[in-house]
């Protein structure tokens, strides 16, 4: 199951990559944790292997800001995380760009995953590569898993800094809906207070 170079012509330095075939239902949790191999970052989206591409240097900026805004005032029964692996279902486990987590959800520093019931808040930003899963799938599975809270940052403007989409999940519905969008200052309550100065990407 592993990807390896392959000879078309019987010489063996004329190979082409040999790529993972998916069984017919498509992959599960134990195939993106068990495959030898996959690049840094896949995620799993409806039994389909996702890549990462190369980040922008905006949203290796963004998610450094956020981050950091976020441990700041996090209270002592959540852990912020960077980048981790969130089971939404046997064939979905995407990788938001920064997640919040109980702190009761923390194994050791081999842990590898979270379950989304662990999950309190999910942020994505957007690249150019993942409009469409960043703004419309991984928000909508999201919410069907249950997870309260999701943060969408997108690039804006001239200045090219980041706009925060903030969603609050309707426990009736499990649908988001949006409860603010912040351009150069992010400060909510929930799901606790933060408060981030959005104009220090400039500075970083």
């Amino acid at each position: 199951m592993t990807a390896e170079p392959v000879s078309t012509s019987g010489d063996p330095q004329d190979a082409t990559p040999r790529w993972p075939v998916p069984p017919r239902q498509g992959y599960t949790v134990d195939d993106l944790f068990n495959l030898p191999d996959l690049p840094p970052h896949t995620e799993l989206i409806d039994g389909s292997l996702v890549f990462a591409s190369p980040q922008r240097d905006f949203h290796s900026l963004a998610m450094y800001l956020l981050e950091s805004g976020l441990r700041r005032t996090a209270p002592d029964h959540l852990r912020v995380r960077r980048e981790m692996a969130v089971v939404l279902s046997p064939g979905t486990v995407p990788e938001p760009d920064i997640c919040v987590v109980k702190a009761e959800a923390e194994g050791d520093r081999r842990q590898t995953r979270y379950e989304a019931a662990d999950a309190v808040l999910a942020v994505e930003v957007v690249s150019p590569d993942s409009e469409e899963r960043d703004r419309d799938t991984k928000p909508h599975k999201y919410a069907r898993a249950g997870i309260p809270h999701f943060w969408r940052v997108e690039m804006s403007g001239d200045g090219e800094r980041p706009v925060v989409y903030v969603y609050e999940l309707d426990p009736t519905t499990m649908v988001y809906a949006v409860t603010g969008i912040h351009h150069d200052h992010l400060k909510v309550s929930v799901p606790f207070e933060v408060d981030i100065d959005l104009t220090e990407i400039d500075h970083l």
